[in-house]
């Protein structure tokens, strides 16, 4: 189950409502769902009837609604989600795992918990990876605007045309002026960890944070949980934290995520709906990881690191292999829009 709170005590207009619609949208709208359950109070500025109306592309035997205020009450709205659920399980798990081509793959970079050794091992390695994936045709989201300050030209330098590289100095210019207005400084980064593991400014970690994006042309910039329809590296609009990035990235499009780190990140797979591998900088940092490292880089040459992390992950079983989602235990979840919890 994926929770959020920004449906009450929100206004029906103006970018934050526009960011939560276009988020929920965006994971009802998800490959990665076999099936929809939406659950609504009944008195949100979200109403469900609009929700629902926008997913009319899903099949209906997927996709459904429920209104709590309707049902009469948390046991009754609980006990029809369930029989819901039930009767979308024989379909879903019909469902049969196929080959795909590298090019279907929207693979999110996320990096959290940095250090010293963040911006020469772990990133420039899965920049390597991305550069692999760009150039079969694949798709790589990098994202935390506050997070590439300093480096910003970096990739302005590499956008397609004029245009792209305006729509990135514009986003920085909407964060210096966010930041001032709540009397704060965008170089007030690095944080107390980040100091804790080698890293002195802003302007470092920025450096790391941009070699997640390898070398390649940036195709596009798209604001906060926008369809990401341009192939190649392109940039999502998002606050520098961990869970609100994904959880943009992946109402974006992302159908897989790789987290690197230099301290240690506990998330993994903060909402549960994507694949993710999560890449130490060196090799301590599995235990930081709750064990959940999907590989390590530590003193590996960076050029050996490219070594197909994100295919794997995404490969998983065998094509032919059925994975009923019935037998498969999911902890709730929840969604961070924007950077406030939920």
């Amino acid at each position: 189950a994926l929770c959020h709170t920004t449906g009450c005590g929100t206004g029906g207009t103006g970018r934050g409502f526009e960011i939560a619609q276009r988020t929920i949208e965006g994971y009802a709208k998800h490959p990665n769902f076999g099936g929809i359950l939406l659950v609504g109070l009944g008195c949100e500025e979200l109403e469900m009837d609009v929700l629902m109306g926008n997913l009319r592309s899903s099949p209906q035997s997927m996709r459904h609604s429920m209104i709590a205020q309707e049902l009469g009450g948390t046991r009754r709205t609980v006990n029809e989600g369930v029989a819901r659920i039930r009767a979308m399980l024989g379909e879903v798990n019909d469902i049969v795992r196929g080959p795909v081509p590298a090019s279907q793959l929207i693979l999110g970079l996320e990096c959290g918990g940095s250090d010293a050794y963040s911006g020469i091992t772990a990133n420039p390695a899965l920049g390597a990876a991305t550069d692999l994936l760009v150039r079969n045709g694949g798709t790589a989201i990098l994202s935390e605007t506050p997070e590439i300050y300093g480096a910003e030209h970096l990739l302005i330098r590499r956008a397609v045309s004029q245009s792209v590289g305006e729509s990135l100095a514009e986003l920085i210019r909407w964060w210096e002026s966010y930041t001032a207005l709540n009397g704060c400084q965008m170089d007030n980064n690095p944080s107390p960890g980040n100091k804790a593991g080698g890293l002195t400014t802003i302007f470092e970690k920025s450096l790391g944070a941009v070699a997640k994006g390898g070398t390649t042309n940036l195709e596009a910039v798209y604001g906060y949980a926008e369809p990401v329809t341009s192939s190649g590296l392109v940039f999502m609009d998002t606050p520098g934290y961990d869970p609100p990035s994904v959880t943009g990235m992946v109402a974006g499009g992302a159908n897989m995520i790789c987290f690197t780190t230099g301290r240690g990140s506990l998330p993994s797979r903060p909402d549960l709906s994507q694949p993710a591998g999560k890449m130490p900088a060196v090799d301590p940092r599995i235990r930081l990881g709750g064990g959940q490292a999907s590989g390590r880089v530590g003193s590996r040459a960076v050029s050996q690191a490219e070594d197909s992390l994100p295919v794997a992950v995404a490969l998983g079983p065998a094509p032919g292999v059925r994975r009923p989602l019935a037998r498969h235990g999911r902890r709730s979840g929840g969604l961070e829009l924007g950077g406030c919890a939920a």
